[in-house]
């Protein structure tokens, strides 16, 4: 008995050694280790106080797994902590998103049931540079017909379909008119009462104006200026009477509305006189006629053009005045894109 007490005490005593030189032990073990090789050591054969001993070895023993416990416990509790902290800080963010979700709704709303501004586009056009025809339909989209049209005027005049046309019923008068610079012409506004039929239908003449060069060309030949003037049935469509001018003698309906131009742009003239657009006809009235366009913003199609053959005769000095007020005013020419033109025989 006494060897194998001695046998053990001197394992213990190797145990403890190793144990405190491994650095993969925790101190608590060492520890725990240390104090059992001690009370083993402690115990010596047929010793009255063998049995103390052993009892003070035994506790010491059954202590250690007490410790252990109670460290497994205090990481529960950490890890306990941290997933508690984890779940508070996922909770906020939720709240915070939630809360900015909301936000945006809430805006979003609002936005969509405040009136929305109309946005305004410009009404200014001319005949060069940004704001010339090449822009017209991409200044106001109510004019993007000036760009994406197919029956677009003016038109060059080419192979035209020779029949039998009805001819032009004139029904002018003697009318009173006002004169007005628009910044794009010289338009001659026309009291009630003139008309002309055409294919079973009444027009009105409402006004004309002028445009230097011609806007139309018969063949490819364009001439010095052109009038165009401009009629409207009961039902708003449109038919427009041109007249080609060439020089040679003076026109006298030309020179009545020179005298009354008023001296600033945007400026209206009503004289008291009147004029007679009849004395605006040539004396042959064939024609060529097809369906085209306004050649002005915003380019409206639907319009029917009558484009008299015989021109119209105005001094070179008339012609000249109109040149030092717009020395250009034409719309360039337009595809005829496959209509048909018809011209009398």
């Amino acid at each position: 008995m006494r060897t194998l007490l001695t046998l053990i005490a001197c394992c213990c005593v190797f145990a403890t050694a190793s144990a405190a030189n491994d650095p993969l032990i925790s101190p608590s073990t060492k520890s725990a280790v240390g104090g059992a090789t001690g009370s083993i050591a402690s115990i010596r054969p047929n010793s009255p106080g063998s049995s103390s001993a052993s009892a003070s070895g035994a506790s010491s023993v059954t202590s250690s797994p007490t410790r252990k416990m109670s460290e497994r416990e205090r990481e529960a509790e950490a890890e306990s902590d941290l997933s508690a902290k984890i779940a508070a800080r996922l909770a906020i963010m939720r709240a915070n998103q939630q809360a900015r979700a909301a936000a945006a709704a809430k805006a979003k709303k609002v936005a969509a049931a405040a009136p929305v501004a109309p946005k305004v586009y410009s009404n200014h056009w001319s005949y060069e540079g940004d704001d010339g025809p090449a822009n017209w339909g991409r200044i106001n989209p109510e004019w993007a017909k000036c760009g994406t049209g197919n029956r677009q005027s003016p038109i060059d005049i080419r192979d035209g379909m020779k029949v039998e046309l009805e001819q032009i019923t004139f029904d002018y008068h003697p009318s009173s008119f006002n004169v007005t610079d628009n910044g794009h012409t010289v338009q001659v506004m026309l009291g009630s009462g003139n008309f002309i039929t055409v294919n079973n239908r009444m027009y009105e003449l409402i006004q004309f104006h002028f445009h230097r060069p011609s806007e139309e060309r018969i063949n490819g030949k364009g001439y010095e200026m052109v009038m165009h003037l401009v009629h409207k049935d009961g039902e708003g469509k449109l038919a427009v009477l041109a007249l080609l001018l060439e020089r040679g003698k003076p026109q006298s309906v030309i020179q009545t509305v020179w005298n009354n131009l008023p001296l600033e742009k945007l400026e209206t003239l009503a004289p008291s006189t009147v004029l007679d657009p009849m004395d605006l006809l040539p004396a042959r009235r064939d024609y060529f006629t097809f369906m085209g366009s306004l050649t002005t913003p915003p380019c409206s199609e639907g319009v029917l053009w009558l484009v008299m053959k015989e021109p119209v005769q105005a001094s070179p000095a008339q012609m000249a005045l109109f040149s030092r007020l717009y020395p250009l005013n034409a719309r360039p020419i337009q595809p005829g894109s496959g209509r048909i033109v018809k011209e009398s025989n």
